[in-house]
């Protein structure tokens, strides 16, 4: 995943509450709501616009991707990127209970 090392070299600086998986198809890392802009920015860059922001209603392919992840609903934020035969998702999930967001990445192929 060369272009999520990309990613995190422009977060280095940035905080992660709690890392959940690492691995070369899936991350799943607990990120502050306080730097929330800094980790989209960085996703924007690299990914391009999200395709479903927290505002959206997600579509049947929205839904589709992020399935396997846990999906994608109202208040979350979706980044895909299409990588030759494989697709990069990103999942933006914040908490309602604390000062968290949960960020999945997954490889899809």
């Amino acid at each position: 995943m060369h272009l999520l090392d990309n990613i995190f070299k422009k977060c280095t600086a940035l905080g992660i509450y709690e890392k959940r998986v690492m691995n070369d198809k899936y991350c799943e890392i607990v990120i502050y709501n306080k730097e929330i802009d800094q980790w989209k920015k960085a996703f924007t860059d690299s990914l391009g616009t999200a395709v479903k922001s927290p505002e959206a209603k997600p579509t049947k392919e929205d839904i589709r991707l992020a399935e396997p992840y846990g999906g994608v609903r109202g208040n979350q934020t979706l980044f895909k990127k299409e990588l030759g035969d494989s697709i990069m998702i990103a999942m933006f999930w914040p908490w309602r209970s604390a000062p968290y967001t949960t960020l999945k990445i997954a490889l899809l192929s």
